[in-house]
């Protein structure tokens, strides 16, 4: 009697002592001697004890790494400090295990390599404006090295590119140029236009020529209203050309 109880509790403890729990967010990789023979869970599962069988658990979640600072050399040779953060998950779990190591690592080696080949094909102006074409480049480069791991890349995105003070000089110095070039540009356009408006105004009072003295009369109005001292006297062309003619005479 006491043997079969012993036994008893030899069977249960063995029948018990294989359960696992893998969380929802989780699979299990089973082991067996070594060799994988199946995915299990989430939930409650169970396994041959006693080391026959080995369950090992892989996180199915969004997983968020940074990429450190790295320095890298653009293509028109401008040394700048670079970083990013990617964002990835395991999608096939026995690859993440068995094809590679250390998964994380791998993909966050990957992508500081990356990092450093996408900045060098690209020029500094390209690195400062088109950051989210250069994000995309990098999140397909990343993706199609992680796919054989069993892994997708969610997103890539730069973080923070730092570029040397005497390159922010050289810059703002073409940004000032650049504004200065823009004004000057909208003030030759703004004379432009007023030379056509003015033309376009003579060519109206010509052919009336009624409105030239009701310009007149309206200027003398405008200086009249600014209480100086000032006299003016408006005379017709033809006056002003015979006072011309008497004057060169007397010469």
């Amino acid at each position: 009697m006491d043997i079969g109880l012993i036994i008893v509790a030899i069977v249960a403890f063995f029948a018990v002592s294989g359960f696992r729990v893998a969380q929802q967010y989780e699979k299990a990789l089973v082991f067996r001697f070594g060799k994988f023979i199946d995915i299990r869970g989430p939930g409650l599962f169970w396994i041959i004890p006693l080391g026959i069988e080995v369950a090992t658990k892989v996180d199915m979640r969004v997983l968020t790494d940074g990429v450190e600072q790295q320095e890298a050399m653009t293509r028109d040779n401008v040394p700048i400090q670079v970083s990013a953060v990617i964002w990835y998950k395991v999608v096939k779990p026995d690859l993440a295990i068995i094809a590679v190591q250390n998964v994380r690592n791998a993909v966050i080696q990957v992508a500081l390599t990356t990092l450093r080949n996408v900045i060098g094909q690209h020029p500094l102006d390209d690195v400062l404006k088109e950051r989210e074409k250069l994000s995309g480049l990098l999140k397909e480069r990343v993706d199609q090295m992680t796919e054989a791991w069993g892994v997708e890349i969610q997103n890539v995105e730069m973080k923070n590119v730092e570029i040397p003070t005497s390159m922010q000089r050289a810059m703002a110095q073409e940004a000032e140029a650049l504004r200065e070039k823009r004004a000057r540009i909208i003030k030759a356009e703004a004379e432009l236009e007023a030379a056509r408006k003015l033309r376009e105004a003579a060519d109206e009072i010509m052919k009336t020529p009624a409105s030239l003295e009701l310009r007149r009369m309206q200027m003398l109005t405008e200086v009249g209203a600014e209480q100086n001292t000032m006299t003016i006297v408006m005379m017709p062309s033809e006056f002003v050309e015979a006072a011309r003619a008497i004057a060169d005479g007397r010469k």
